[in-house]
């Protein structure tokens, strides 16, 4: 499962340029010199991984309601780019597939976090993964996710690909879980980690991953605690 991480990873493409997860936030983050990106994955009614943060379309599209309820199709006709500027007017939403082989293009390693609807998790797991083995792609991947339910799968059916548990804040059996699953990483809210469980959790060989760090002074002194790699909405400022 070894994987090369750099520093600073574009989160959600590179938010604080272009909106967030659309291929045109993923260019924008290879424009700014990012070598990897994140960004968020659900599936749309009909089971196919599309690119999204939210569970309703109503804060980054032109439509309403959950993303749950609507078929690849319908989501083709809304536009996610006007919210964030005019100029990114008519930007579609992505799927995971288009993600991949934009990302290849570009030469940019990826961290795909899934994010299932309630009851869904397994469902949205399997999902991704059935695209991710039929890209056939070679590049660095991590997969990740708050649901242990996804992390639990992707270790039983994608075993061979970095996994990362995403938290909040760092839980006091942090090293059970990320034994359970046999993740490479743990992902944290930067704000929650102290310098102590910072130096406990790089002592224990994991790496170590935070977001969402937009400040460059924030950012040093987390790489200065042994923080691996920072999710930054400025990749080129931190």
């Amino acid at each position: 499962m070894a994987v090369k991480i750099p520093k600073k990873i574009g989160h959600r493409g590179a938010a604080g340029h272009a909106p967030e997860n659309t291929l045109a936030s993923i260019r924008k983050a290879a424009n700014l010199g990012a070598r990897w990106v994140e960004f968020d994955v659900m599936l749309s009614h009909d089971g196919i991984p599309i690119l999204m943060h939210d569970s309703t379309l109503n804060r980054t599209t032109n439509g309403k309601g959950p993303i749950s309820a609507q078929s690849l199709n319908d989501l083709r006709t809304l536009d996610a780019g006007s919210w964030f500027d005019e100029s990114f007017a008519d930007e579609p939403i992505p799927t995971l597939a288009e993600t991949l082989l934009l990302a290849e293009a570009l030469g940019l390693g990826c961290n795909v976090e899934i994010k299932p609807a309630p009851e869904t998790s397994e469902e949205t797991a399997k999902a991704v993964i059935e695209v991710v083995n039929s890209s056939q792609i070679p590049f660095s991947i991590i997969m990740s996710s708050f649901s242990e339910t996804v992390i639990g799968t992707l270790h039983k059916y994608l075993f061979d690909t970095p996994r990362g548990l995403l938290v909040n804040k760092v839980p006091e059996d942090w090293h059970s879980k990320l034994q359970k699953w046999d993740c490479f990483s743990l992902h944290c809210n930067h704000k929650h980690l102290s310098q102590e469980q910072a130096n406990t959790i790089k002592s224990a060989d994991y790496h170590l991953l935070c977001y969402t760090v937009n400040d460059p002074e924030r950012a040093a002194l987390l790489f200065n605690w042994g923080v691996d790699s920072i999710f930054s909405d400025y990749p080129d400022r931190v």
